[in-house]
């Protein structure tokens, strides 16, 4: 079965078989093999030693998300965020609940951040301190641009959190001519193609030792991480760990070496591609225009005929061999195919061809869009 959504996704047999070995998390080895593993993200994220510090977090990348926004922003802390879809709303919902003040700056899912209108609501409101970012917002497919919209919250001196988790592995991030991102946030089972469990914060030490006691969460701190870090030694966890699913990750880390990133993201886009001209092919509309696809997801407009049920296609997809998601976050019914992971355009293909004998199978005879 392969997984063609947009994570946890389709992973190498080596990465599973990583699984099978017990681990004790604080034994010695355990803490030297951690360390080792943190500095080849961080390297990843082109950071400093001497500015970056890289800090694990048990969870999803929810859980990372809101350990940034409550870490850097006090109680009360203005951050704009733009609206680019279902992930940009979510780190709305979680700024408000933390008790945070988000400020919305509209979009739209089908468009791109404009730097110019994020540096027009900066000017015409200095009570904010941050910008939050999703740098590929899963709900729609759009990758938006994070170097050019820094730019514009550097020149404004003002800060940044950056939601990397469907972009980390495989879209660039190099965080050294970054200095106003507060921390790139990410986690194992999407782009680097290891398993769910852990997340992860690339964060500027200078900020984490002036957060203080911002996160009102001994969990969702990451000052009290990066705290701990340093009175425990390198490598070293607060609480329990998911020590076999780092130990997969680490063998993740070793196959995205040994491939390249460039090289991955170009196995992506191929993905994507193969996907976007294939269900075209077949009659089915992809929702973004070429001009706008980004090469992790693809979302395609339900075709506008009584027979179409999603739960139903996707079923007969999975007797098929592939999965996909059983819900959209588009404004119009969509079905939604992942292009990460362990794939390869062969298996798109395949796909492809599986799309359309599912369509067959439940009666779907008319495959233009649902007309808003």
């Amino acid at each position: 079965m392969l997984l063609l959504i947009p994570g946890p996704v389709t992973t190498r047999p080596e990465v599973r078989h990583a699984l099978t070995r017990d681990i004790a998390p604080w034994d010695n080895d355990f803490r030297v093999f951690m360390a080792h593993l943190l500095t080849r993200i961080q390297r990843l994220a082109g950071a400093s030693d001497s500015e970056h510090a890289t800090l694990p977090l048990q969870g999803c990348g929810h859980f990372v998300t809101e350990a940034a926004l409550r870490t850097f922003l006090p109680p009360g802390g203005r951050i704009l965020i733009p609206e680019t879809g279902a992930y940009g709303n979510r780190m709305i919902r979680l700024t408000r609940e933390a008790g945070r003040v988000a400020v919305p700056l509209p979009v739209g899912m089908a468009a791109r951040t404009d730097p110019a209108a994020v540096a027009r609501a900066l000017a015409d409101d200095p009570t904010l301190t941050h910008v939050g970012l999703v740098y590929s917002e899963t709900g729609s497919g759009v990758v938006h641009d994070v170097r050019a919209v820094g730019e514009v919250v550097r020149a404004a001196g003002r800060r940044m959190i950056v939601d990397a988790v469907s972009a980390f592995g495989a879209l660039p991030l190099d965080l050294s001519p970054m200095p106003e991102v507060d921390a790139a946030v990410f986690t194992a089972n999407k782009c680097l193609e290891a398993l769910p469990g852990i997340g992860f914060a690339v964060a500027r030490i200078d900020r984490l030792l002036e957060s203080g006691d911002n996160a009102g969460s001994w969990s969702f701190d990451l000052a009290d991480i990066y705290a701990s870090a340093l009175r425990s030694g390198p490598g070293s966890f607060r609480f329990t760990p998911p020590a076999q699913i780092l130990a997969a990750l680490d063998v993740a880390l070793d196959a995205l070496e040994i491939e390249g990133q460039g090289a991955r993201l170009a196995r992506y886009t191929a993905n994507m591609r193969t996907l976007y001209d294939g269900v075209a092919e077949l009659g089915l509309t992809p929702w973004l225009p070429a001009s706008l696809q980004g090469p992790i997801i693809v979302n395609v407009h339900a075709p506008d005929d009584p027979a179409w049920n999603l739960q139903a296609f996707v079923d007969s997809l999975k007797s098929r061999g592939f999965l996909i998601s059983n819900f959209y976050n588009t404004p119009t019914p969509t079905f939604r195919v992942g292009c990460i992971g362990a794939i390869t355009p062969a298996d798109m293909a395949g796909a492809v061809g599986a799309i359309d004998a599912a369509l067959r199978e439940i009666g779907v005879i008319h495959r233009e869009a649902i007309q808003a």
